[in-house]
């Protein structure tokens, strides 16, 4: 039977700036949630991997769902708002391919999309796996993450698998303290951590990857990857990692992170040996920091 894996999370119109002296930018839809799950499907067609948000009625609303089905994902989990719309971000790059961001999405469907007409959380209980970021959460009023979180809790109770990543924007929370607190609770349901060692540092100030590890270990974290850029990743089940080669060159590291979770669990969900998961992940990863914005232009259906 084909794993039926739920992404959770906030998909955005994508501005991708060139050079300082171009007036001219790349439109897309993106979201670091949605890149794993477009990512994932290519990797995995086998597996059955659907959406879950809220968008509005607006025609980008219309064009991210017609996006999304293009790329084979299950889009009934998505709710509509006719009062709110997607939210937007631009990207800039510098010269050596590191990304800064500006974000438009405070008043975004998305934010609401466990409130009033919520996501369908029965139907997203009948999945294997669901995968969240620390981004999906943060957008969320406060009270709407608690009811996620004991949502989760039920969830695993049930016998499903929670797969998160701590992908960290400090601006979308009130505070470190809050950040901390929330994610922690997060950690703590995790049976596949996907963290980023430059997150994890500078919400919880770890030393290193070591301590990064160890804390993580001790919270009841002890299977997934952590990623570590050109150093390749790490295993958190404390396996030896195999030798992953950086990339030759970097365009732009947008989506770095979240093609790595997707060549990660596409080789995880599909009975790979753990090295294999990583390295998986690793070579994904290298592929789309070659490519300007965050998604890699889609290949044809018939070479899947």
């Amino acid at each position: 039977m084909n794993l039926r894996v739920v992404c959770i999370g906030e998909a955005m119109v994508e501005l991708s700036l060139g050079k300082s002296n171009d007036p001219n930018a790349q439109v897309g839809f993106a979201g670091d949630t949605l890149n794993t799950a477009i990512y994932l499907k290519r990797a995995a067609p086998q597996l059955q991997i659907e959406y879950a948000t809220k968008l509005g009625t607006d025609a980008f609303s219309e064009r991210m769902i017609n996006m999304m089905r293009d790329e084979d994902l299950g889009v009934d989990l998505i709710k509509r708002d006719d009062a709110r719309e997607p939210g937007l971000y631009a990207i800039t790059t510098d010269d050596h391919g590191e990304r800064s961001f500006s974000y438009w999405r405070s008043a975004s469907a998305a934010t609401q999309m466990l409130s009033g007409h919520s996501i369908d959380l029965d139907e997203m209980m009948k999945a294997d796996v669901v995968y969240a970021s620390a981004i999906s959460v943060a957008i969320l009023p406060s009270e709407d993450r608690t009811r996620f979180l004991d949502w989760v809790k039920s969830y695993r109770a049930q016998g499903g698998r929670f797969a998160f990543d701590s992908n960290y924007r400090p601006r979308l929370w009130e505070n470190q303290a809050q950040a901390q607190d929330t994610i922690k609770a997060f950690w703590n349901q995790a049976d596949i951590g996907l963290p980023s060692v430059d997150d994890e540092q500078a919400i919880f100030g770890d030393a290193d990857s070591d301590a990064v590890i160890a804390r993580l270990n001790n919270w009841g974290v002890r299977s997934g990857a952590l990623k570590r850029g050109s150093q390749g990743p790490a295993a958190l089940d404390g396996s030896a990692a195999p030798d992953c080669q950086p990339a030759d060159k970097v365009v732009d590291s947008t989506a770095a992170g979240d093609s790595f979770n997707a060549g990660y669990l596409s080789a995880l969900l599909t009975g790979a040996e753990h090295s294999d998961c990583l390295c998986a992940g690793h070579e994904m990863a290298k592929k789309v920091i070659g490519h300007r914005g965050a998604l890699l232009p889609r290949p044809d259906k018939k070479q899947q």
